[in-house]
């Protein structure tokens, strides 16, 4: 039996998001196969809690990366030397010194994943992360979870077509079950999003304030971050009531207590919460940033909306007004998720690209 392949993981944070959350569940599907060292950059590693405990896992500490850059890259170089992997993968834009140091240095075989910017990229590339990406991604392998990504990744940063490869996110679909809504109850909107800048949910609440003069309905948050006092102080400032659930490791039960989903960032390219959502049955409004566009089903196009609080109060009313669409757009999401976004598409892909051609050969042949 071949051995182990192994792994090191770079994450500008390994808190629970879209990138750390689908590691986390492709490391639990290939099981014993690897094993994985994973540094989250700023040391928290609370997406660790989704990861199977039989899994062959470390979180080795962050070496320190005080100096100039140039030492910066020989230490982070020696870091690479010195855990032995037979794969490297980067995450985002916060481990590109990761990638540099690799191709000035070690040279491993290497899978950079870009899956969104913050709100310093939202409405342009920045000049100089262009030109590193341009540079030192050209020998590895990119993988990207959206066409929108796809297109900058290809026009803007000038990556070779052979390694560049569009990978759409996929989930557990068995475990996002559409529910029949409570009857006579109030109808429930729900988000669950990281609890930070570039996720608005400023926006949502104000949208929701709007909303509330014209339906009645409870908001549910569900998710953590550093924006989570300020939002609490909104939310009172409002006299909106809302319910904060925190970070929670399945939210699969929360979608089905919802009447529809609801999300309102600034930028976002293959949201996991919005497959979940549509999974879950339930209709989205949005606002229509990323690949959301593309991700719903044609119904529920016309709840997708600018980036504007007054829009996406309006989408929220005209979907609580009428439940009979709000059913006909969540079951049509739902056969949307069937048909698009299947985990095991996606893992069969990610597999063809993590292990090579001669491992693969070897593992057939036993």
């Amino acid at each position: 039996m071949s051995r182990k392949q192994r792994i090191l993981h770079i994450f500008p944070s390994f808190a629970a998001g879209g990138a750390q959350m689908r590691m986390a569940a492709l490391a639990n599907h290939f099981g014993a196969r690897f094993t994985h060292t994973i540094i989250a950059l700023d040391n928290d590693t609370g997406c660790s809690d989704r990861l199977e405990p039989a899994l062959d896992v470390v979180f080795p500490a962050v070496p320190s990366v005080s100096q100039p850059l140039p030492q910066r890259l020989r230490t982070i170089a020696a870091a690479i030397r010195a855990h032995q992997p037979d794969l490297l993968v980067t995450s985002n834009w916060g481990a590109i010194e990761w990638a540099i140091a690799n191709q000035l240095g070690p040279r491993i075989r290497h899978i950079h994943t870009e899956d969104g910017f913050g709100r310093d990229e939202r409405d342009r590339q920045l000049r100089r992360r262009v030109w590193t990406r341009r540079l030192f991604l050209r020998a590895s392998t990119t993988i990207v979870p959206s066409q929108t990504l796809l297109n900058t990744a290809a026009t803007v940063w000038r990556l070779p077509a052979r390694t560049l490869h569009y990978i759409p996110n996929g989930i557990d679909l068995a475990k996002f079950v559409p529910a029949g809504r409570p009857v006579g109850g109030p109808a429930v909107i729900g988000c669950v999003a990281a609890l930070r800048p570039e996720k608005n949910l400023a926006r949502l609440l104000q949208a929701a304030a709007i909303a509330r003069r014209h339906h009645a309905f409870d908001l549910v948050l569900v998710g953590d971050g550093p924006d989570r006092a300020a939002l609490e102080t909104m939310a009172r400032e409002l006299s909106l009531p809302v319910r904060f659930l925190g970070a929670l490791a399945d939210p699969a039960p929360v979608y089905r207590d919802f009447s529809m989903f609801a999300l309102s960032s600034d930028t976002e390219q293959m949201p996991l919460s919005v497959m979940e959502a549509m999974a879950s049955g339930l209709p989205i409004a949005a606002t229509r940033v990323g690949d959301i566009a593309r991700m719903v089903a044609p119904d529920n196009l016309d709840f997708l909306t600018p980036r504007d609080p007054q829009a996406l109060a309006a989408a929220m009313v005209a979907l609580l007004a009428d439940p009979a669409r709000q059913a006909v757009i969540g079951f049509a999401n739902r056969g949307h998720a069937e048909q698009h976004f299947d985990f095991s598409v996606m893992a069969a892909r990610w597999e063809a690209l993590m292990i090579p051609n001669d491992s693969i050969e070897q593992r057939d042949s036993l």
